[in-house]
């Protein structure tokens, strides 16, 4: 009991309330949780494993070419590393916590796990990865434009003013990308500096929710590497406006809570997308360490900002806008297949998100409280693809995946939750 109170005493005293008491729900919750998500996230890896699975009463249908129906349980390329990072991992944390592994492997996991950075260096550190990305990333701006949808976005761009809003579109998007082109000369500019700016707040809300500088660091790495993340980072025809300002608003649940709902509000006219993403913000606000009146009233005031916006923009909407008269059984399930072929470039996420999944279980079981969420966020982002593909008319395209990094990325930096063990 001394040693478990040493370890309490020596950490920061800014928000002690990441670890929850144990009790009857708190053992109950992390299951349901951890079931729901490893059930979406196994689904979405037959396609990685076997890629024509799904799709097997597919036939492909090439001119001048004899039809071909693929093997079903022809395995993809992915398959043995999955199974070999799937093993090793999760052999060496089963070794971990079964006290079997030898002197040495157990040290280098205490010493991850309890290893922190002073301000100073955490400062220091994240400066010279801005630098960095910045200085790398900028090269990209006197580059053209790849992506097809460019020209229409550029055309739209020309002619917007803040008195042309009359329907439900990407205000947001455009007045930014307007004010690049203002201030800088260039559309591609404020894009650069959003993800940059994503960076940043996710280093602060990983930081936050474990309480672990080193945590919000290694999140930052993870992200930066990030095959989808750097593909659309300086983009004008897809850009990560709206999955800075839903970060942000989970974010600011902890550091000024009526500020949340503002924040997730400007995402929605920067993508409609994250209108979906109200259950999964409801359930990160109910597990956060906030006063339960804090909680009810940012929950009431986030879903009827979202819900009444939703109702006023149905006008502005086009019939064809997304929608689609009846579900789709098929295109549902084609749907999971997207995560195998849009995702395929992030070996770290491909090979590492079964582990992470059971990790976050573990460390929910521990008394981690974000444990659950993030888990509920990687889930939902990978539902969310079958849905739009079932009920809609839309596709999955991979800039939608840069969520799925960034919340991978942060799941990585909750393993090593200050108060874990």
């Amino acid at each position: 009991m001394k040693k478990r109170k040493s370890l309490d005493e020596s950490s920061d005293s800014t928000d002690t309330s990441n670890v929850q008491p144990s009790n009857t729900e708190n053992k109950i919750v992390p299951w349901i949780v951890f079931l729901f998500s490893i059930g979406i996230v196994l689904i979405s890896f037959v396609s990685v494993m076997f890629p024509s699975l799904i799709l097997v009463s597919d036939t492909v249908k090439i001119p001048g070419i004899e039809p071909v129906t693929p093997d079903p349980f022809e395995t993809g390329v992915w398959s043995g590393g999955v199974i070999a990072a799937g093993f090793i991992t999760l052999g060496l944390a089963f070794l971990y916590f079964r006290q079997k592994l030898p002197g040495f492997l157990v040290s280098i996991f205490t010493r991850l796990f309890f290893f922190e950075v002073s301000k100073k260096t955490a400062f220091i550190v994240m400066a010279v990865l801005l630098a960095i990305y910045l200085s790398a990333s900028s090269v990209e701006l006197s580059s053209q434009e790849i992506f097809e949808d460019y020209s229409g976005v550029k055309n739209r761009l020309e002619n917007w003013s803040v008195d042309t809003i009359t329907s439900f579109e990407p205000h947001v998007n455009y007045f930014l990308l307007k004010s690049s082109i203002v201030l800088f000369g260039n559309d591609r500019v404020i894009p650069l500096l959003a993800s940059a700016a994503l960076l940043v707040v996710t280093y602060f809300l990983t930081k936050t929710i474990t309480q672990k500088r080193f945590a919000g660091i290694v999140a930052v790495v993870i992200l930066m590497q990030s095959n989808v993340f750097l593909v659309y980072d300086t983009t004008v025809s897809y850009t990560n406006f709206w999955i800075l300002f839903y970060l942000l608003s989970l974010y600011l649940v902890y550091r000024f809570w009526p500020l949340s709902p503002v924040s997730y509000l400007l995402s929605i006219p920067s993508k409609a997308l994250t209108a979906a993403f109200l259950p999964m913000s409801i359930y990160f606000i109910l597990r956060s360490s906030i006063s339960r009146r804090q909680k009810m009233i940012t929950v009431g005031i986030t879903a009827g900002i979202i819900l009444a916006g939703g109702l006023a923009s149905l006008g502005g909407v086009s019939a064809t806008q997304g929608t689609e008269e009846e579900f789709d059984a098929k295109e549902f399930w084609m749907g999971f297949t997207s995560f195998s072929y849009q995702v395929r470039f992030d070996g770290l996420v491909v090979l590492f998100m079964v582990p992470l999944m059971v990790g976050l279980f573990l460390v929910s079981k521990r008394g981690v409280k974000h444990g659950e969420s993030i888990m509920v966020l990687i889930s939902g982002m990978l539902l969310i693809a079958p849905i739009l593909t079932g009920f809609t008319n839309q596709t999955n395209q991979p800039y939608r995946f840069v969520p799925l990094v960034v919340f991978f990325a942060i799941g990585v930096g909750v393993l090593l939750s200050r108060r874990q063990a």
